[in-house]
């Protein structure tokens, strides 16, 4: 599902157009609950008991002036904050034990710190709104902010962000052992926006699934076996999706593909595996020459070799359901698409190949996608704020069992193997902004057709990816 939404940031002498791709999946962390993005409480709802929008000059101490009063603004509700005295107060709660873990670490917060820690509903354009409008008034609204990518990169580079080398000690666990919060790596020399530390937040991939059954029939070697001695590269994909290209009865017609998924994550992942992307800096790198090896090589599978299934333009899920029918053998499979007990073979999963310009030991391998936090620019005693948002999120007090419940995800890739590539895969998150930006040139699906050359779609977009960087930086 796709939704259009519009960054407008002061100060810029445009509006970019902005498109968030959304799926489906609870992580089950009993300290947050997504309502949703239609809330309908407004920033303006909260002036009279959140000091929202400017009404009270330093809306971060309380009126007694001395316990220190945290924001976080958001856009949904968080458990368990101050305003939070038991543990019915999350409606949503499923472990009762971690729940008073998390209930009684917000009340040794309080205490600790002499403060008081409260999540503002500001709604998703309200936060938005908050931040363009608050921080660069130089009274933000919030202490803390969290952000999609899709604005938070934005407000990052246009100075709405603290520096976190600036604010913090270097001890901070965001800068030294990041075993609970870790920065993330937009591009700059500083580091702006950061997001907490799971197994769940690392299990977000899009990897390779096959059928293991199609695999032993044509008496071709595992692929994960070929991934481990680091003979798992882009010719040898070929090869195996020409091998398993069949026509099984024997018409003429194509019943059986190599390979069959959606274009975007193909593109996306391709593009990690050969150490490329298009738009990750100021300057777009669509017309690069790792990333024409990406383009050239899906255009060979679809084009010259004619083992991956014709795209379906009518039919956007068809395109990677095709497993389910035994039409395709390789497929993407990320753990919110996969169904074990539908599944009339055995599942394989495996990291993408790497490509030419690519390294097996430095490839990043899921996209860099989300929510992230970052303290707002100009906020006081900014480390003080930090810390007890970290102490917040370490309500496990290190014990990463209790913060990491990961059996959904076990249970949807089968097998432990396949469960610790996908894990193995979002060690390394890569920054790209081209599923952002809003080019209507980039016309891939085109390129799956034959109607359009890798050559002609490097040449038909560059200038749109970069217009929109232009837009999206300066």
């Amino acid at each position: 599902m796709k939704k259009l939404k519009k960054f407008l940031a002061l100060g810029l002498s445009a509006a970019m157009m902005l498109s968030m791709t959304a799926c489906g999946g609870n992580s089950g962390n009993n300290s947050s609950s997504n309502t949703g993005n239609d809330s309908k409480t407004e920033a303006s709802d909260n002036k009279d008991n959140e000091g929202s929008s400017g009404d009270n000059k330093d809306n971060t101490v309380a009126a007694s002036g001395e316990k220190r009063i945290i924001k976080i603004g958001t856009w949904y509700d968080h458990y368990y904050t101050s305003d939070h005295t038991k543990l019915e107060d999350n409606p949503d709660v499923t472990n009762q034990e971690t729940a008073q873990m998390q209930l009684d670490n917000i009340r040794a917060i309080e205490e600790k710190y002499n403060v008081e820690l409260h999540f503002v509903n500001l709604t998703w354009d309200g936060t938005i709104e908050s931040i363009n409008t608050s921080i660069m008034a130089g009274q933000p609204d919030c202490d803390i902010y969290e952000v999609d990518i899709q604005f938070g990169v934005p407000a990052a580079f246009n100075g709405y962000a603290a520096a976190l080398e600036d604010v913090l000690p270097a001890e901070a666990d965001v800068l030294s052992g990041q075993t609970i919060l870790k920065p993330l790596d937009i591009g700059t020399d500083k580091s702006y926006l950061f997001k907490t530390v799971t197994k769940e937040n690392q299990l977000g991939g899009y990897p390779l699934g096959f059928n293991m059954d199609m695999i032993n029939e044509a008496g071709l070697e595992n692929p994960q076996d070929l991934y481990d001695r680091g003979e798992w590269t882009w010719d040898k994909f070929k090869e195996y999706c020409v091998a398993l290209t069949k026509d099984t009865d024997g018409d003429g017609v194509t019943d059986v593909y190599g390979y069959g998924g959606w274009w975007t994550n193909m593109v996306a992942n391709l593009l990690m595996s050969n150490g490329a992307t298009i738009a990750a800096g100021e300057t777009e790198t669509l017309s690069s020459a790792a990333t024409g090896e990406v383009l050239n090589y899906i255009n060979t599978l679809y084009n010259v070799e004619k083992c991956a299934r014709p795209w379906n333009e009518d039919d956007w899920d068809s395109n990677n359901a095709a497993y389910k029918n035994g039409e395709t053998c390789f497929f993407i499979a990320p753990a919110w698409t996969i169904t074990p007990e539908e599944l009339n073979f055995e599942l394989g999963i495996v990291p993408w190949p790497v490509g030419p310009s690519g390294n097996k030991d430095t490839n990043n391998g899921m996209a860099l996608a989300g929510n992230a936090y970052m303290i707002a620019n100009g906020v006081e005693d900014a480390a003080l704020v930090y810390q007890v948002f970290e102490d917040w999120i370490n309500w496990y007090q290190g014990d990463t069992e209790l913060r990491d419940d990961v059996e959904w995800f076990e249970n949807k890739m089968v097998s432990e193997r396949n469960y610790n590539y996908l894990l193995e895969m979002g060690e390394r998150e890569q920054f790209d902004l081209w599923q952002t930006i809003t080019v209507e040139n980039f016309n891939v699906v085109g390129m799956l057709a034959g109607e359009v050359t890798p050559a002609q779609l490097q040449e038909q977009a560059k200038q749109e990816f970069q217009t929109g960087l232009d837009a999206f930086f300066k």
